[in-house]
């Protein structure tokens, strides 16, 4: 499939998940075959959030998402190595950067720029990532928890697009595609960020 499919499956199969009519997926049966190989239709840097399963949200089953996770979805240097992998050996035509309402990662974020918190362990490693994303929102009008969210997930597809060669190579080449979108813990509706 070229990306644009890859895209529209997706979007398919977020909205049987959305209508309660997703395909019935038979994890044991699929076992022997994703054994000897996988071919994931689509690469998704998603939250770690529990809350949020990207197969589930895609309606996909086992094998067709090579999903990479961190809390904040951000692009890490192993996660980025991760996607590498699914595009350059896996021959993935798409990587969807994958947000989510009420990102407690976000949160803290917020909480760092404007009030000075402090967290401890790696935690402050991680904020710092997001806090971009609050500082390029924080003077908008409109709510800073769902702007900072979206323009993370944009910082986030930018900083993919631009920071690895394999990556940009397959872009410019028009087999691949990387796009992002935030999904809605209450609805489980998955909306595409421009």
């Amino acid at each position: 499939m070229n990306p644009d499919e890859v895209l529209e499956t997706l979007r398919a199969g977020n909205e049987r998940y959305l209508n309660g009519k997703t395909h019935k997926h038979d994890f044991h049966a699929d076992r022997a075959e994703l054994a000897q190989s996988q071919h994931p239709i689509a690469a998704v840097l998603s939250c770690s959030d529990s809350r949020v399963v990207p197969q589930f949200a895609f309606d996909q089953g086992s094998g067709k998402l090579f999903v990479v996770r961190v809390a904040g979805n951000i692009a890490t240097s192993y996660g980025i190595a991760s996607l590498e992998y699914a595009v350059e050996y896996l021959q993935t035509p798409l990587i969807y950067v994958l947000g989510h309402t009420s990102c407690g990662a976000v949160d803290a974020a917020i909480k760092v720029v404007k009030d000075g918190a402090e967290f401890p362990g790696e935690l402050p490693g991680l904020v710092a990532s997001i806090a971009r994303a609050v500082h390029i929102t924080e003077t908008k009008t409109e709510d800073l928890f769902v702007n900072a969210v979206r323009e993370n997930v944009r910082l986030t597809v930018t900083n993919l697009s631009k920071t690895s060669e394999i990556i940009q190579s397959r872009i410019q080449s028009g087999k691949l595609l990387v796009v992002g979108g935030i999904y809605e813990l209450a609805s489980g509706k998955v909306s595409l960020v421009s």
